[in-house]
């Protein structure tokens, strides 16, 4: 590449950042190349921002403790970052990736190499643009094996296949965005739904081509690696006449867990083991949404792939019976049924003491429409979230983390509050329309933690505006999820319900709709890390917040300086 001394200087802050590591993988070097690419799923042609020319784009597959560099080169007409989601980003905080948050976005023209080491983690994570709706079709798996020499803690499969569950316009997905943030209103719903980009034969696609196939023979076992890369769906994914076994979730293992449903929300990975111990025959992979909202169901489709026994003969694949779309007992089933495996060489006990209790509020909102102007939003006003009645804006001239590390003042305050302004009962629908707990105003407002101190948070869903399961994304750690209920949060009675033996582990969690969640980590992580509903129309609408995480005092625990081609705003 040209800029070869930039580079060159890159590496080697890299280089002595990844030394304090007490042990070294290979390095798996690549280029990704976004530009426009002319597709066709739902009978027309669209150009899309897309990798290296494939929708999904190419996937990742690195050992543990392998030190992954990706030249990301902007051919495309938009901003572009790339989050590596679920990375915990150790002394890499700057190849994190939310636009505005750790970096400025890379300009069209421009390029940037994101380079971090991957020791501690194991399972599938992906990757995705962090700029706008590009993360529709700019996203990959991100799979990491066990290193050499250990294993899975199951039985080896016979097969490995990647499921990544997404969505489909029949428009540019910044397009669609755009129109929205243009009048307050809320967006279009996909057209499709798709499995590994394809929508499946049950949409009239037009093509030869449209299905995902997975091709198995009797009696073997297959690892399956589920992937909601979706913007703003939460999928029911079954596979007719199977069962799974789930085994990790997030790239943290759980203690086999058995289901014939999964419920994956947007950002979270699943890993199952499925055992091919059907006749021979074509069976079904189907998704659709789970719907926790009260609202009308746009898209009411299913999306498809199929599983294809070796010498079957049937010509018509068997579809799975899928819950209904608002079956929240069936998903609540599942996602409380999870737990951690303790044996696993990278779990880490829960911390028994708290330093930091917050108690945060989350919901949707409205914002002013401003002088003279009409809305689409509730009230002719602007639709808008907010966590603790704070509806997060990004900075524009400096990431959030380049202006910590510089001390450039006016870009960010640190009086994110640890608890709502506004006492009411959270989850009562008859505050869903009250205008004077729907309107909040736009900050960039973090909380400042110490390093190594442990945070509880309780999350509290609100009926504002309905209710809803959010998932909430927390960069550069996993937590633990120590209870969850319905209604509003109570104390007294949720903290006997703690599982502080071996609750599961996770960077993404669905916070139950109409209710809340206790989730607990430890901030061993300096730097600035977003927290955020992983429903992209709620991002720009602010429901999201930051940690700023204080430096530790030693190399191991202080932020490096950024790469020689940080990109610039």
């Amino acid at each position: 590449m040209v800029r070869s001394s930039l580079f060159a200087v890159g590496l080697v802050l890299v280089f002595f950042a990844l030394s304090c590591s007490p042990t070294f993988g290979d390095t798996v070097e690549t280029t990704f190349r976004v530009a426009n690419l002319t597709a066709n799923r739902l009978c027309q042609n669209q150009v899309i921002s897309a990798v290296n020319g494939t929708l999904p784009g190419p996937a990742l597959t690195v050992k543990e403790g392998d030190t992954v560099i990706v030249h990301v080169i902007n051919n495309s007409p938009y901003n572009v970052t790339i989050h590596w989601h679920g990375v915990f980003q150790r002394l890499t905080q700057w190849a994190d990736g939310p636009e505005f948050v750790t970096q400025c976005p890379i300009r069209p023209g421009g390029n940037y190499t994101y380079q971090f080491n991957l020791t501690g983690q194991v399972g599938t994570l992906w990757w995705h643009a962090h700029s706008q709706w590009l993360r529709a079709t700019v996203h990959g798996a991100l799979i990491i094996r066990p290193r050499d020499g250990q294993n899975y803690p199951f039985a080896q499969p016979d097969l490995e296949d990647t499921i990544m569950l997404g969505e489909w316009w029949n428009a540019d997905p910044n397009d669609v965005e755009n129109a929205a943030l243009a009048n307050g209103s809320a967006p279009a719903n996909a057209d499709a739904y798709t499995i590994n980009g394809w929508p499946g034969d049950l949409f009239n696609s037009c093509q030869s081509i449209s299905n995902s196939k997975l091709n198995v023979s009797p009696g073997q076992t297959i690892l399956m690696r589920i992937i909601n890369v979706a913007l703003n769906n939460q999928f029911f994914f079954k596979i007719a006449n199977h069962s799974f076994t789930v085994v990790a979730i997030d790239a943290a293992y759980t203690n086999p867990y058995q289901t014939d449903v999964i419920v994956i929300g947007p950002g979270q990975t699943t890993d199952v083991l499925l055992t091919a111990n059907q006749s021979a025959g074509l069976y079904y992979m189907a998704a659709h949404p789970y719907v926790s909202a009260v609202l009308p169901i746009l898209n009411t489709n299913i999306t498809t792939a199929i599983l294809v026994y070796q010498n079957a003969t049937q010509t018509t694949p068997i579809l799975p019976d899928l819950p209904a779309f608002n079956d929240t007992p069936t998903a609540h089933t599942f996602l409380t049924n999870l737990t951690a495996l303790t044996t696993s060489p990278f779990w880490s006990p829960v911390p028994q003491t708290v330093d930091e209790n917050m108690f945060i509020t989350f919901g949707l909102g409205l914002s002013d429409c401003g002088a003279n102007l009409s809305c689409g939003g509730l009230f002719f006003e602007r639709m808008a979230a907010s966590m603790n009645n704070l509806s997060f804006a990004l900075p524009t001239s400096v990431s959030i983390l380049e202006a910590f590390y510089r001390n450039i003042s006016g870009v960010y305050t640190t009086d994110f509050p640890d608890q709502p302004p506004t006492v009411f009962d959270y989850t009562n629908i008859s505050n869903s329309f009250d205008q004077n707990l729907l309107m909040t105003n736009k900050s960039t407002s973090l909380k400042r933690l110490r390093f190594n101190s442990t945070v509880q948070i309780v999350l509290q869903n609100t009926a504002l505006i309905g209710v809803e399961n959010h998932p909430m994304h927390l960069h550069g750690f996993n937590f633990y999820v120590l209870a969850q209920g319905f209604g509003n949060y109570d104390a007294a009675n949720a903290t006997s319900m703690f599982n502080m033996v071996n609750p599961q582990e996770r960077n993404t969690l669905g916070v139950p709709v109409g209710g809340w969640a206790v989730i607990r980590f430890r901030a061993n992580n300096p730097g600035v890390w977003f927290f955020h509903c992983h429903l992209e129309v709620h991002l720009p609408w602010g429901l999201g917040m930051a940690f700023l995480v204080e430096n530790g005092g030693t190399p191991e625990s202080t932020l490096p300086p950024p790469p020689a081609d940080f990109p610039q705003c």
